[in-house]
């Protein structure tokens, strides 16, 4: 099979919904309220891992990963999906493809937003530039300026997405790349301060712009021994991030960490593990989305 077909033919399978019988599922189906879908770190794992004896022997994969999006859309109304970055590499799929099957699977899943990791400099910036056209959805990277390079105004720090009657803010921060990419890799690419930029992209969301709801996709890692800055330290010093939505260090959270920011409200941080093995479900009822309170939670094993 040549490249092309190979590629068409992944994507018709990761975009197929794999379930048998009728949805029966919809009749349920809740009004009003707010489901939100995040993925971090699936690191090119197109396929599940294999039946070897492996910890995670079975689990994972794009098609797997689509039927069970697909399941919660007609369960929910207002359904979000997000991801936290490292896209790219970590199977023979990336080094081969370049990230074009990773792209068109999601674009065909239907993600909404996605933020940069490490990884997806890992072809440098004209392979990750070459990768776009194949993207349908939004990157956010508030952090990182490319204004120097070839993708210069490529990128938004933030956006809006509409679901019913609900205005979701989403912005991305990413973490230093210096010592974790190859300089030649990002170039010009100059990283600023992720809270700085979080804060100032989260005001002009929630109070500007009025969303109902901000989310912060980072790919700065949940927490250090050292002070490096993480997601812990992001929420602490932040005011009007409701969500942060992480990856970068593979942490397999079951629920939300619940944390006090700086004027003392409870922001939530999540994180899936890798792989794609997990879909992280949050799910507000409709009078809670303003305020952000006490929504649902659920890790869905991809199996």
């Amino acid at each position: 099979m040549n490249r092309r077909d190979f590629i068409r033919n992944s994507v018709k399978v990761g975009a197929g919904i794999a379930v048998g019988g009728s949805p029966l599922w919809s009749f349920g189906k809740a009004l009003g309220g707010l489901t939100i879908l995040y993925t971090n770190d699936w690191h090119s794992r197109i396929d599940p891992f294999p039946m070897d004896g492996g910890r995670y022997e079975g689990l994972g994969g794009a098609s797997k990963r689509a039927a069970l999006i697909e399941k919660v859309r007609n369960d929910s109304s207002n359904v979000i999906l997000l991801d936290a970055g490292d896209i790219f590499q970590g199977t023979p799929y990336f080094n081969y493809f370049g990230g074009e099957l990773e792209f068109k699977l999601m674009s065909a899943m239907g993600y909404d937003a996605v933020t940069l990791g490490n990884h997806d400099f890992d072809a440098g910036l004209d392979g990750l530039a070459k990768q776009l056209v194949h993207a349908r959805f939004e990157i956010l990277t508030a952090n990182y300026d490319f204004s120097s390079t070839i993708l210069k105004n490529k990128f938004q720090p933030s956006t809006i997405i509409k679901k019913g009657p609900w205005k979701i803010g989403v912005l991305g921060v990413g973490i230093d790349l210096q010592n974790l990419v190859p300089a030649e890799h990002f170039g010009a690419t100059r990283y600023t301060d992720p809270i700085a930029a979080a804060n100032r992209e989260a005001d002009h969301l929630k109070n500007k712009l009025k969303c109902d709801l901000v989310i912060c996709l980072s790919h700065l890692g949940y927490e250090y021994r050292s002070d490096k800055v993480s997601d812990v330290h992001l929420a602490k010093y932040s005011e009007n991030i409701d969500l942060i939505l992480g990856g970068h260090t593979h942490t397999f959270l079951r629920e939300p960490v619940i944390l006090k920011n700086k004027i003392g409200k409870n922001i939530r941080v999540c994180q899936t593990g890798w792989a794609g093995i997990n879909l992280g479900k949050i799910d507000y009822e409709a009078h809670t989305i303003s305020t952000a309170a006490n929504p649902h939670s659920t890790m869905l094993k991809i199996c």
